[in-house]
């Protein structure tokens, strides 16, 4: 005989072989406890499971509640189980707690290199900026006397003409693009230059490093100037339209708006190419002849070693040394300086237009002016460089010195 009984949501079948139970939603509670004769032994069936899953699927009215899969042989939990999301969890713990715990020497040294990077680009943006700013009026007259020898004719001349038409507000033209302009350039030149120094240096050895110093400052601001005058060529095309066309706009406001509606977006770009011409061989010069004058002065003219000199005494030895790099970076940038101003004067001119039509002597007009300007430019941005780096206690490397490993494979005595 076969009884059933329902409760709940529970109907439980007790036959001769056993009991089984099963969950059905939705189905109708049968009466209570009720008998059913069984006429043969061969009629009675016990429910298979796929009818009983056949029937709960017909007659569900809200979400079913089948059993999940059995857990497989070597699984500690089910898929998608909450332990299963929970060890998941753990094993992400370790993973990137253990591996970031390594690496925090590294971490440490790549945090301080970004932020020597970042202090040798703010010393590169107050050098640049503000000594290029202060110069203003000098750059001015230098501008105009490229563009325009014959009214303006000498550095004094230049200046009486500028002074009588524009008055003293006159000669600040075109101060805004300058400061914004090179305090751009400055902090790519200076803080690239560290960068591609190091990263040069580390490619060819410390032997090689050493050798070939002169070609590896050469290279290595080279590749910082790249970049900086792609930062510098906007503020420099409005800075030579402002300064060197009277009457076509007073401000920086005034200019870039301008430029872009005449000539579009190549208005600020056209010059890039003169511009690398010009600032390259500067930089390249600037940066490989202050290092080794400053190695030769202090080999050669001061009496102590620099480790004995004071804060002071170092600096006034950066001061030197960067005046006469000065000097050297006039000579070499001047014949492309003055294509660069010329161009940006004259809408719709070329490089090579301008260079035919100033002439072998035409280059070289304003080069007194210059020389002046970058040489006094040139000492203070690198007295500034190196004051930042004083200031804020960064790492100033002395002179280099043969590797012991060299001085072992020459065979040189201590």
């Amino acid at each position: 005989m076969l009884t059933y009984s329902y409760t709940g949501r529970s109907l439980r079948f007790a036959g001769g072989e056993g009991r089984r139970h099963f969950a059905t939603e939705g189905l109708k509670p049968p009466l209570q406890n009720h008998r059913v004769e069984e006429p043969s032994a061969q009629r009675v069936e016990e429910p298979s499971a796929q009818r009983v899953e056949r029937l709960g699927t017909q007659h569900e009215t809200g979400k079913r509640t089948l059993a999940a899969a059995a857990v497989a042989d070597g699984d500690s939990c089910e898929f998608g189980s909450s332990r299963y999301y929970m060890m998941c969890g753990l094993g992400g713990i370790l993973s990137c707690g253990t591996t970031h715990t390594a690496v925090v020497p590294l971490d440490l040294i790549k945090c301080r290199l970004q932020k020597y990077y970042a202090l040798c680009g703010f010393g590169g943006i107050l050098s640049c900026g503000i000594t290029h700013t202060a110069v203003v009026p000098l750059d001015l007259v230098k501008c105009r006397l490229q563009v325009d020898p014959n009214k303006y004719k000498s550095i004094f001349r230049g200046f009486a003409v500028t002074i009588k038409e524009d008055g003293m507000r006159g000669l600040a033209k075109g101060w805004a693009p300058t400061f914004i302009g090179y305090s751009m350039q400055g902090l790519c030149k200076f803080g690239f230059y560290e960068v591609f120094k190091t990263t040069y240096g580390d490619l060819i050895g410390e032997e090689n490093a050493y050798m070939w110093r002169t070609s590896l400052y050469l290279a290595a601001s080279a590749s910082a100037e790249f970049f900086a005058d792609i930062a510098l060529a906007p503020m420099e095309a409005c800075k030579v339209r402002i300064q060197t066309q009277p009457g076509y706009a007073n401000t920086l406001r005034q200019c870039a708006p301008k430029m872009y509606a005449e000539e579009g977006l190549w208005a600020f770009y056209k010059g890039v190419v003169p511009l690398w011409m010009r600032q390259i061989p500067y930089t390249m010069m600037k940066f490989a002849c202050f290092e080794r004058t400053v190695e030769m002065l202090y080999k050669h003219v001061v009496p102590k070693p620099r480790a004995e000199c004071s804060k002071a005494e170092q600096l006034v030895v950066t001061f030197v040394a960067g005046y006469i790099a000065g000097v050297f970076c006039a000579i070499v940038s001047h014949p492309a300086d003055s294509v660069v101003s010329v161009l940006n004067k004259e809408s719709g001119s070329s490089a090579m237009g301008v260079l035919k039509k100033l002439g072998p002597r035409g280059v070289w007009k304003g080069l007194v002016a210059r020389i002046i300007m970058i040489g006094t430019l040139t000492a203070l941005q690198w007295f500034i460089y190196d004051s930042v780096k004083v200031y804020f206690r960064l790492p100033r490397p002395p002179p280099p010195e043969m590797p012991e490993s060299l001085k072992k494979k020459l065979g040189l005595k201590e």
